[in-house]
């Protein structure tokens, strides 16, 4: 059985020389507490570049185009102790949009340097594939979580 598809977009501006990403602390839901890009789940027959238009908007007020959006891969999430978590997600980079990030019932948009992501704060599988993303790199991978919900216990590249 297919999993469920949901989206993230990471939206990049350059700032005084540095490279910044929006991410904001999640306010309630899955990943509550920790911080996370705009993104959700895909409605029917909605496509995972128009969710994300959606959802950033819904999430930050930023009003961003489709055609705007670089698909940079595929994660899948196993979680073999509460299976109603596991889904697929679709990441996307954006470099252009119009508007203020403002805050939304579901997250609190803050600029962080992308030298200095926060992910420590962040889901733990992030840190083993955000930078690359984020430097300009595409991802596929699955990763499988605990019985904590919370530690990947394992990863997995897809098979060539």
């Amino acid at each position: 059985m297919p999993l469920p598809q949901v989206c993230v977009c990471y939206l990049l501006r350059e700032r005084d020389g540095r490279v910044e990403v929006l991410l904001g602390r999640k306010k309630h839901g899955l990943g509550m507490g920790y911080f996370v890009a705009p993104g959700g789940k895909l409605e029917p027959g909605e496509s995972p570049a128009d969710a994300a238009v959606r959802e950033i908007f819904e999430e930050s007020g930023l009003v961003v185009a489709a055609a705007d959006l670089e698909s940079r891969g595929v994660l899948s999430y196993l979680f073999p102790h509460r299976e109603a978590w596991s889904q697929e997600s679709n990441v996307f980079v954006c470099r252009r949009w119009q508007g203020e990030p403002t805050p939304s019932d579901e997250i609190d948009p803050e600029w962080f340097d992308v030298l200095a992501i926060p992910l420590d704060e962040m889901w733990d599988d992030a840190r083993r594939w955000l930078p690359v993303v984020l430097a300009g790199g595409d991802v596929r991978r699955t990763f499988v979580f605990g019985a904590d919900l919370a530690t990947v216990v394992e990863e997995r590249s897809p098979v060539a």
